[in-house]
């Protein structure tokens, strides 16, 4: 029998935290196993009930979102995060994407994007609404006419996002300014070159300038 993704939900209104336990226990291999009022508790208690995702409002009493985010960057994810708020602002969405969030989705979205999102990063992807991922993609490609991505060849291999870091290590860009310029952590950076070089086969950056260039990501 395939094991339950077990999900915790943290939100202020109960009304929420009451629908969304409602939709998710409808799907077959999801389980709310637990849920938070109060930021205080959360990382005791996601730790307890052995949950693989929190779904997580930025607003929180005692303890916001992003104060647990940081609690759980400074002692160890015990679980994945999907952030789910009523912002859509980018300086929040890029603040807990650096603290290492997993997914962000607004609350207009979540009735139809909860599902899909749990499933995407419970398998080790990132996951943002169609609102965030506008939002995200008009910010990354701003006044940086250098990103020219052809989808021909480079797609039929890669995902948008590690055609997006792939094209960035083309330019020169260090960890850290691609982790700034997509709004994401250093560590899911690492994570998305390591996946780039062995689909690619790549044994050096040097190859991955040279596929750059090849599929036109980039000029030679």
């Amino acid at each position: 029998m395939e094991e339950k993704i077990r999900i915790h939900l943290a939100d202020d209104h109960q009304v929420l935290i009451d629908g969304m336990k409602t939709l998710l226990n409808t799907v077959e291999n999801f389980e709310v196993v637990g849920f938070s009022l109060d930021g205080n508790t959360i990382f005791e208690e996601v730790t307890n009930n052995k949950s693989h995702i929190l779904v997580l409002d930025i607003s929180m009493p005692n303890k916001d979102g992003i104060e647990v985010m940081k609690e759980f960057s400074t002692k160890g994810f015990p679980c994945k995060v999907i952030v789910l708020s009523s912002y859509d602002d980018l300086k929040i969405i890029k603040e807990v994407m650096k603290l290492g969030a997993s997914g962000y989705l607004t609350k207009q979205c979540a009735g139809e994007s909860i599902v899909e999102a749990i499933q995407f990063v419970n398998n080790g992807q990132e996951y943002f609404c169609d609102t965030v991922r506008e939002k995200i993609f008009n910010t990354a490609t701003k006044d940086n006419s250098k990103l020219n991505k052809n989808k021909s060849n480079a797609l039929a291999l890669l995902t948008e996002r590690e055609i997006e870091v792939i094209t960035l290590i083309a330019l020169e860009y260090s960890g850290k300014e691609i982790s700034e310029h997509l709004f994401i952590s250093s560590n899911t950076v690492e994570t998305h070159r390591k996946n780039i070089m062995k689909k690619l086969k790549a044994k050096n950056t040097i190859s991955l300038v040279k596929y750059a260039i090849k599929n036109k990501l980039i000029k030679s």
